[in-house]
């Protein structure tokens, strides 16, 4: 069950879900490059705020990335001093979701409803 005191399911459960987490990364960065649409409303008859919007997509498209990397570094740590690893991935998806919608809230905060 243990390989040099590692436990073998963990080890497996931590690389399939830090695939999940990969991604779910890249998905969430690609549909972040898609906020800029958001934008489509602003003319000449609306103010929208630019450096807001510009902000939010920029959260959107590469903090699920920064999370990615991150939480794929805790992993390998928390793996080599063999520890429980498994739940590394899954806070990471968890947080990459939340750092998306933060920047879309802030796409959608820049752009006024009407």
């Amino acid at each position: 069950m243990t390989a040099g005191g590692r436990r073998t399911w963990d080890v497996v459960l931590g690389v399939a879900l830090l695939v999940v987490l990969l991604a779910t990364a890249a998905v969430l960065g690609f549909a972040g490059a898609f906020l800029v649409m958001a934008s489509d409303s602003c003319g000449a008859s609306t103010v929208c705020s630019t450096e807001r919007l510009s902000a939010g997509v920029l959260v959107a498209m590469i903090g699920p990335a920064v999370v990615a990397v991150v939480a794929a570094v805790a992993l390998v740590v928390r793996l080599v001093r063999t520890r429980l690893a498994f739940w590394v991935p899954l806070v990471g998806i968890a947080v990459a979701v939340l750092v998306w919608a933060a920047g879309a809230a802030l796409v959608f905060g820049a752009v006024p409803s009407s």
